[in-house]
Order: structure tokens, then sequence, then C-alpha cells
């Protein structure tokens, strides 16, 4: 994920998390069709395949990920209204360095949610 975020600044990254138990085995990078530094939209056809891929590997989608690559470290109100899945949404934010913050959406509020990144 942090390759991928780094590699499309300083337009935003995205991207879905996929697999089992809360413990991430695949991460997709998905195109963000909107080519913006303040918004993503996931390119469809990425997005169906990595779904279909899921379903067909008895994964589950357990993250969706995108980058605020001039802030906040936040989801915005926007991407509040737009999450159509309930799953942890983790945004990637420099400050000195990159770092990942998750969330997860509960009536339209934002709850933190505890992120163990590793290298493998």
């Amino acid at each position: 994920m942090l390759a991928h975020v780094k590699e499309c600044a300083p337009l935003e990254a995205c991207g879905l998390l996929a697999g089992k138990d809360g413990a991430v085995s695949r991460v997709f990078l998905i195109k963000n069709q909107a080519h913006s530094p303040e918004k993503f939209k996931m390119e469809p056809v990425e997005q169906v395949q990595a779904l279909h891929w899921m379903d067909t590997n008895r994964l589950d989608l357990l993250a969706i990920f995108h980058s605020h690559p001039t802030g906040p470290e936040i989801l915005s109100t926007t991407d509040i209204a737009e999450a159509a899945y309930e799953v942890v949404q983790i945004i990637w934010s420099p400050s000195e360095t990159w770092q990942a913050h998750a969330f997860w959406i509960e009536k339209g509020r934002l709850c933190n949610v505890e992120l163990e990144i590793t290298d493998g």
C-alpha cells in the first residue's frame, strides 16, 4: 500500500484489502479514475475484477484504502457520504512520513480502528 500511495502522490491512491478474520492476505491496488489530489473513484473494471477474485478465492473485503496527500488524517465528509461498503476505511496521509489511520463508520460518525501493519 505504502509504495502505491507514494507512487501516486500528489494524486490520491486507492485500493482494496482482502483476507479472513481480520488478517489481510491480498492487497489490490486500484487506479484512481478521478485523477485528483482531493478525490478518489476506483476504476470500475479493476474494482469488479478484485471483488470477483475475492469471491472466487473465498476471501472477504476487509478494508478500503485511499490517500489524502495534502491531509487530513481522517475521512472527509465526502468519504463518509460515499462509503458503499461496511468495512474498515484506511486513510494514508503524510506528516513527517506517510502514516495509515483506520476508521469504522457508524451512523455517519467515525470510530478509530487499531491497525497492525507488517511487511509480510
